[in-house]
């Protein structure tokens, strides 16, 4: 009980929540990041122009089946080789929006292509361009049936970026570790107190989304 009574001490506790506020301003950017980019990308994935549909698809699946963390050392360790340099929280926003855009193309991809048909012919009948249907008719559609994968896929996102532990990101898991190094007997607290601000953080969003999913059904 001591040491969960240490652990939990104020001091403790603000060195957390700092971390947690680095989490959320890195999950934040890389989602809307992420959700603009692998829009695009799944459109482009969809509409099957010559050649650049290809490409598009070819470099998706290269980034899908890659480790998000082999994506995160690249980032920050070998493109500075190169002459391109980002900070430690630039480099994970980078690769976590890398990979991430690459796993909602694939989403926004499948969310289009169920949308059945006769929608996409009756936009084209009544005089829209394909693009004009693309954007008004099929798209709003599509984005209701995609809003549970694209949540699942966020809340994968903030999880993932405890993996920016290893680049040193001061965020809820490098702190947290900073913490029981220095006194290994919390190390069990701290991990309890990790679960419960991912909770928090993950339960919030899933809460925000069904808000979306009600309104968008309305």
């Amino acid at each position: 009980m001591e040491n969960f009574i240490h652990a939990y001490s104020w001091i403790n506790m603000r060195f957390l929540l700092e971390g947690m506020w680095v989490t959320v301003q890195v999950a934040v950017i890389s989602v809307v990041l992420s959700f603009i980019i692998g829009s695009i990308l799944g459109v482009l994935r969809y509409t099957k122009i010559p050649v650049l549909s290809q490409i598009v698809g070819i470099i998706i699946d290269v980034i899908r089946n890659l480790p998000l963390l082999l994506i995160i050392f690249f980032t920050y360790f070998a493109l500075p080789k190169i002459g391109i340099h980002f900070s430690v929280m630039g480099s994970t926003i980078f690769a976590l929006t890398i990979f991430e855009s690459a796993m909602l193309a694939e989403i926004v991809r499948g969310g289009i292509v169920a949308v059945p048909k006769g929608q996409l012919e009756g936009g084209l009948s009544n005089g829209l361009s394909f693009y004009q249907t693309l954007k008004y008719v099929l798209l709003p559609q599509a984005y209701k049936k995609m809003i549970p994968p694209i949540v699942s896929q966020f809340i994968s996102l903030i999880k993932d970026t405890s993996l920016a532990t290893i680049i040193m990101l001061p965020e809820m898991t490098y702190r947290a570790q900073i913490i029981y190094a220095q006194k290994p007997s919390e190390i069990i607290p701290m991990f309890l107190m990790l679960a419960l601000l991912y909770f928090i953080l993950n339960y919030a969003l899933s809460k925000v989304a069904n808000v979306f999913d009600r309104r968008m059904v309305a």
